[in-house]
């Protein structure tokens, strides 16, 4: 079993940055796969980035292409989420979420695990 914690939301305004933590406990995530996933008020659950199993290789959401990174730690079993040139848009609540199975996905249903996410909140 592996536990996930977010952190690092807030309130920002457009054009502000924040740093999601992601802090995992119960097994070492360096062979997990890592996402980053955010649901806005009324909408549905989306991808924003994924950190892929076993390498270096990430992907993006294009809404978010440019602006947001995503990164690991895995001396800290932990997972960032750099959010640069925030827009009002990108308000949501934010998730982290660890796979075992595939070495790359941006479906939720390949992922095992879920944080209970952090509230990210951007003013115009």
């Amino acid at each position: 079993q592996v536990q996930l914690r977010e952190s690092g939301g807030g309130l920002v305004q457009a054009g502000g940055s924040l740093r999601l933590s992601c802090a995992a406990s119960g097994r070492t995530i360096s062979n997990y796969l890592m996402g980053w996933f955010r649901q806005a008020p009324g909408k549905e659950r989306e991808f924003v980035a994924v950190h892929g199993r076993n390498s270096g290789s990430t992907a993006y959401a294009d809404s978010v292409k440019g602006r947001f990174t995503v990164s690991r730690d895995n001396t800290k079993n932990t997972v960032y989420l750099q959010l640069n040139s925030l827009k009002p848009e990108d308000t949501a609540l934010y998730y982290c979420a660890a796979g075992t199975r595939l070495l790359y996905s941006s479906r939720e249903q390949d992922y095992d695990y879920w944080g209970q996410g952090t509230q990210v909140t951007v003013s115009s």
